[in-house]
C-alpha cells in the first residue's frame, strides 16, 4: 500500500515544516508506504523533516526537460537533486485550470521514468461523463494517451482520481473505485503485459479516515492520493493506519 499527501497551494513554511515533522511522527512505524506532495517553494525545508524517516519527499509537478528558458519549472533533476521520489503528474486540477492536455502528461511521464523519479499519473473522469456512462472509456483513453512513448512502466504509479469527488466531500463508492481500478489494471497489463499488473493503484478524490478502510478493502485500491485530509497529521495518519 501506498498513501500519499498532496498538500496542494497550502502551508506558510513554519505550517509546512510543522506538518512535516508531525507526519513522520505520526506514521512511524506504518506497513505502508508514504509521502508527502508540499508545494515547491517548501521541498527542500520539508526534505530536511522528512530526511531519515519513512517519509518520502514527492513534488506536485516537473517539467519534461533538462534544462533552459522554461521560467518558473522545475526539472527532474531539479527534483531528484532535492531529494524527491515521486511527482504528481496530470492532476485534475493542472488538466483544469492549465490546460494541460495527456500529451504533455506521458512527456512529464517518460522524463520522470527516465530521471529515476516516480511518476504518479493522475487520471478521471468528470460529473457529466460518469452521469453519461462513459466513465471507464474516458479514463481507459485518457490513461492511454498520457502513457504516450512510455515503453515500460518502470516504477510507474497510476491514481484515479474522479474530477466530481475531488474537494467535493463526495467519495466514489468502494464498489465504483473497484470497477474503475479493475478497468485500469486490464489495460495496463494489455500494455505492458503481465508487468502492468503491478502498478500501484490509487484512489483519490475526498479521502479521509472515515471512509479509507472500505476503499482500501477493494481487491484492485493499492492506496490513496489524499488532497485536504493530508494537511492534517493525525487525519492523515488514520488514512495510513486504515492501509493495512
Amino acid at each position: 500500500m501506498l498513501v500519499l499527501g498532496n498538500w496542494k497551494m497550502n502551508t506558510s513554511l513554519a505550517e509546512a515544516v510543522r506538518l512535516a515533522s508531525d507526519v513522520v511522527r505520526a506514521t512511524e512505524g506504518a506497513a505502508a508506504a508514504v509521502g508527502v506532495c508540499p508545494p515547491a517553494v517548501w521541498l527542500e525545508a520539508v526534505a530536511e523533516r522528512v530526511r531519515g524517516s519513512a517519509v518520502a519527499l514527492g513534488a506536485q509537478n516537473v517539467y519534461p526537460a533538462e534544462a533552459g528558458a522554461f521560467t518558473g519549472e522545475l526539472s527532474p533533476a531539479m527534483l531528484t537533486g532535492v531529494g524527491c521520489r515521486y511527482v504528481l503528474v496530470g492532476h485534475s486540477e493542472r488538466r483544469a485550470v492549465l490546460g494541460e492536455t495527456s500529451a504533455f502528461v506521458a512527456r512529464k511521464a517518460a522524463a520522470c521514468l527516465g530521471a529515476g523519479l516516480v511518476p504518479v499519473v493522475c487520471v478521471g473522469e468528470t460529473l457529466e461523463e460518469r452521469d453519461g456512462g462513459h466513465a471507464e472509456a474516458v479514463v481507459g483513453d485518457q490513461l492511454a494517451a498520457s502513457l504516450d512513448g512510455v515503453d515500460a512502466p518502470g516504477a510507474l504509479v497510476v491514481a484515479y482520481e474522479p474530477v466530481w469527488a475531488i474537494g467535493t466531500g463526495r467519495t466514489a463508492s468502494p464498489e465504483q473505485a473497484q470497477a474503475m481500478h479493475a478497468a485500469l489494471r486490464a489495460r495496463l497489463a494489455e500494455r505492458f503485459g503481465g508487468a502492468g499488473r503491478t502498478v500501484p493503484l490509487l484512489y483519490g478524490g475526498s479521502v479521509n479516515a472515515g471512509n479509507a478502510a472500505d476503499l482500501f478493502r477493494q481487491p484492485d485500491v493499492d492506496g490513496a492520493l489524499v488532497g485536504g485530509a493530508s494537511l492534517d497529521a493525525a487525519g492523515f495518519a488514520a488514512i495510513v493506519a486504515a492501509a493495512v
